[in-house]
């Protein structure tokens, strides 16, 4: 029944801010026209389409805004007011209450807040779907005092085992009624969608990931991650270092700043590459709420990561397969990275090489030595989906958030840099990486971290040695003894067997002689 009530929700926020006809009007046919023209029949839909279409995906809960500002970054895939207005759901969500984030804080750290910051500021300076943040100053603290609260929004969990139920339910359905459906594997994707969810409703869980993220860009210099708070980290409530920058979106005023947003934008693909096949560990909501451009003096114009609920991981294995996925994809070697697909069990053994090698080239040829600003991503997925469909492809869902991911950075490179050609900037990066895992350079970083590991188990390699052959020459032995024995039970046998013969054999003997004996008696 609540699954049923929650259904009955959409459909009504659905009418009533009109996002059938909003989504029946992205298509051109003349019949689809007429369908839109009966749709708002007895209905007065005055608000803009891109405002309709807000307010109805912020009525409908966060698992639907999160689906807005993934598409808020598809400028190349939306008209430029839908786009405008579903960028307002990356920071500017209608906010919860003051007196209710105050209230959160309390209960949580058991102190009056005055207790705990010099000053609070009530009004948040974010508000995103999971969560808002409030800055504040602290009484004493670390190397810093300024620092931005992280509160969770009262009620999510609820919100989001509702929305996921239907999710779920949904997605059995089309497995069931669709053999596309089945190819796209849509209860795993929501299955991982879920896992997801959940851990952006645990803050501390944030936390950690964002100490991580630090610690694996310290090196690199084109990246800022605010330090936490750990005394003050909890489920509910985050502190964590106040960061000073402009958000990454506001183009204009970034190039006012005089922020070079030509390097911005090569800095952006570097450190995607490099936390995606360095560490194997990526920030995978990166959407312009979540990233800001450093204006403080000695680290101007690097990028500064907020948000870190979302958080993608590869195993070395995906990172060797994309790796070559992509290095091919650079040199046009359409034969290998249809190889690839094989190999991987992306699709059946039996596909034949040569076609989907054509197929793929049909596809990527036209898309190489062109500027970024040039090519319709849009085009290109629909007809990687139609090959897909012709080839069985089985959709990876361990990759579903680099997927989201690699579109949200192809979106920042468009506002950032529209002649960004990505692929000419990745291509250096990918090949030093693949020459770094394959290569000499790459046998000797892997020995040196194996070095510890080696010095501890060499002292008692010859005693494990020595119980591993001592151990085998006891199982030869028991193998010997135990063919001995089946060879002696052989034996045995057939020794029986002689015996009854000749038993039998005499018995026989005996019965004639005897009926021979009595027969001259007689006569």
């Amino acid at each position: 029944m609540k699954r049923l009530a929650r259904l009955l929700t959409i459909v009504i926020v659905v009418l009533r801010f009109g996002l059938d006809e909003v989504a029946l009007s992205a298509f051109p046919q003349r019949w689809v026209r007429a369908l839109v023209r009966i749709v708002r029949l007895g209905r007065r839909l005055d608000a803009p389409r891109g405002v309709r279409l807000r307010e109805g995906l912020v009525r409908l809960g966060p698992i639907f805004v999160k689906f807005g500002q993934v598409l808020s970054t598809r400028r190349d895939l939306l008209p430029p007011d839908v786009a405008d207005e579903l960028a307002k759901l990356q920071d500017r969500v209608p906010p919860f209450a003051a007196a209710t984030a105050r209230a959160i804080i309390e209960r949580t750290y058991g102190r009056r807040i005055e207790e705990i910051f010099e000053s609070f500021e009530p009004e948040p300076v974010a508000s995103a779907s999971i969560a808002q943040v409030h800055l504040a100053t602290l009484k004493s603290g670390p190397r810093f005092r300024e620092v931005a609260v992280k509160v969770l929004r009262p009620g999510m969990l609820a919100v989001i085992e509702s929305d996921l139920a239907l999710l779920h339910q949904l997605a059995a359905w089309v497995e069931r009624l669709s053999a596309d459906g089945r190819r796209l594997k849509p209860r795993e994707v929501v299955a991982e969608f879920d896992t997801y969810l959940h851990d952006e409703l645990d803050l501390v869980r944030e936390a950690a990931n964002a100490t991580q993220l630090r610690r694996n860009m310290e090196g690199l210099g084109l990246v800022l991650v605010p330090e936490m708070v750990w005394d003050l980290c909890r489920t509910d409530v985050i502190v964590m270092e106040r960061m000073h920058g402009l958000p990454i979106g506001q183009v204009e005023q970034l190039r006012e700043a005089r922020v070079d947003l030509k390097r911005l934008a090569r800095d952006g693909v570097t450190i995607f590459f490099t936390q995606v096949f360095r560490d194997g560990f990526f920030h995978a909501d990166m959407h312009p709420g979540n990233i800001l451009v450093s204006t403080v003096p000695a680290t101007f114009g690097r990028y500064v990561a907020l948000d870190f609920g979302i958080m993608g991981t590869l195993t070395e294995r995906d990172k060797d397969y994309l790796a070559h996925n992509f290095i091919a994809f650079f040199r046009r070697d359409y034969r290998r990275v249809a190889e690839l697909h094989i190999e991987s069990g992306w699709v059946p053994a039996a596909t034949r090489v040569d076609e989907l090698e054509g197929a793929v080239r049909t596809v990527c040829e036209p898309q190489f030595a062109r500027p970024l600003k040039d090519i319709s991503l849009g085009h290109v997925l629909m007809r990687l989906f139609q090959i897909s469909r012709r080839f069985n492809v089985e959709i990876q869902p361990q990759l579903v958030l680099l997927q989201k991911t690699l579109l949200n950075i192809e979106g920042l490179g468009r506002q950032l840099d529209p002649d960004l050609d990505l692929w000419t900037t990745a291509k250096p990066f990918l090949e030093r990486w693949m020459s770094e895992q394959v290569g000499w350079r790459g046998l000797a970083e892997r020995l040196r971290n194996e070095a510890p590991r080696y010095a501890q188990m060499l002292p008692g390699l010859p005693r494990l040695v020595h119980r591993a052959l001592a151990r085998r020459a006891e199982e030869g032995e028991h193998e010997l003894l135990r063919q001995l024995l089946a060879e002696q039970r052989r034996t045995n046998r057939m020794l029986q067997a002689l015996i009854w013969a000749a038993l039998g054999f005499i018995a026989g003997l005996a019965i004639a002689l005897a009926a021979l004996h009595v027969g001259p008696l007689r006569a």
